[in-house]
């Protein structure tokens, strides 16, 4: 296959999916809209799966790097009720099947392993449209333009790409994190670090659950989630930290100090994170020429596989394309009628169990599951 590959987007998914084009001689450009790597922080801890992420870094030849930058011991679990009861207490003893990395440094790897100027900064796409069959022009903000034969949208929630291929559009899913961070930990607040543990904390309960990450050494990342509506968090003046964060522990009234101190403690102002989806089981008609992958494709609500299944989606795509290299279309029929379910079956939680997901991280959902049915009740 000698057709240049366009891609939007230098997320996780779209940069797997260059550097697996690049394993098997593909050319490809990258056009991101941020104007260099740095331009802002990516984000926290990603658990990368046996299953799908590390399948992707597998095909992508990426795994010696990988595991470099392994954090160790971030695997352990705890679950906790609202008063600071243990309910669930793993640690990691080094088998565990998902080892934690941070997003910035992942993604770092995947920009290191493709040749200079294959992602071009600083181009924000405005728009897209079919010019011809299996031609799409990508106009950027700056009034700049490229033709391209294969067009992959891997640019996100809020896709410039999808358009091509489906008016569906995200809503808002119900839910929004609100995220805070806890530096030096073990010294400052010594209780907050205990309840968190060495990897990952979960206290659920009904319309409402802490989530918290212990990161590269005391650093506690934490993700306070609420089942609110858009208007209650506009009411919030997130640019008033103070009063942000009053409102927002309110909402925890009750619940262990050492725990509401992830809200009230928080050495960088609170930042709101809502959260939107797509339809469950979004799909498409085949429209030659272009396609999608991870969220542009099948946005859901944080659900510990987004990262993984964007990977994934990218190293599918990179080796249909390499299977396939007299036949575009059959390559991207392959990969989409595959995706399609792949990305659907992850999407809830109902039953306590996660196919695929250890036998740990099951029991602490079931034991959510549990709570959250008690709090119906």
């Amino acid at each position: 296959m000698h057709m240049p590959v366009t891609i939007i987007g230098a997320g996780l998914g779209g940069l797997t999916l260059a550097r697996v084009l690049h394993v098997h001689g593909i050319p490809a450009t990258v056009y991101e809209a941020e104007s260099s790597p740095a331009m802002r922080t990516q984000g926290g801890l990603l658990d990368i799966h046996d299953y799908d992420g590390q399948l992707a870094l597998e095909e992508a030849g990426l795994m010696d790097d990988f595991h470099a930058i392994v954090l160790e011991g971030r695997q352990a679990m705890r679950v906790l009720d609202h008063d600071g009861t243990v309910l669930f207490d793993k640690a990691d003893d080094g088998t565990g099947s998902r080892p934690e990395v941070h997003r910035g440094e992942l993604r770092q790897i995947l920009l290191d392993s493709l040749p200079a100027g294959t992602v071009r900064w600083g181009h924000k796409v405005s728009s897209t449209r079919t010019v011809g069959p299996s031609r799409h022009e990508v106009t950027f903000t700056d009034g700049g333009t490229v033709v391209t034969g294969l067009l992959v949208g891997a640019d996100g929630a809020w896709s410039r790409v999808r358009p091509l291929l489906s008016e569906a559009t995200p809503e808002y899913a119900g839910t929004s994190f609100v995220e805070t961070y806890l530096f030096h930990a073990d010294t400052r607040h010594p209780a907050t670090a205990k309840a968190v543990g060495g990897g990952m904390l979960i206290v659920p309960a009904p319309g409402r659950e802490i989530f918290a990450h212990r990161e590269s050494e005391d650093t506690l990342h934490a993700y306070i989630a609420l089942s609110r509506p858009q208007e209650w968090f506009a009411a919030i003046d997130f640019t008033d930290a103070a009063a942000a964060t009053s409102s927002i522990a309110a909402e925890f009234d009750g619940w262990a100090p050492e725990l509401t101190a992830l809200i009230t403690d928080g050495d960088t102002a609170p930042v709101l994170r809502p959260h939107y989806a797509l339809p469950t089981g979004h799909r498409w008609d085949r429209v030659p020429g272009v396609t999608l992958l991870g969220d542009a494709a099948h946005l859901a609500p944080p659900n510990g596989e987004g990262a993984n299944l964007a990977m994934y989606d990218g190293a599918e795509l990179g080796k249909a394309l390499a299977a396939h290299p007299d036949d575009v279309e059959a390559a991207l029929t392959e990969y989409e009628q595959a995706m399609f379910p792949r990305s659907s079956e992850p999407a809830t939680f109902e039953g306590g169990e996660v196919p695929g997901i250890d036998a740990e991280h099951n029991t602490a959902q079931g034991l959510i599951n549990m709570i959250a049915e008690q709090g119906r009740q």
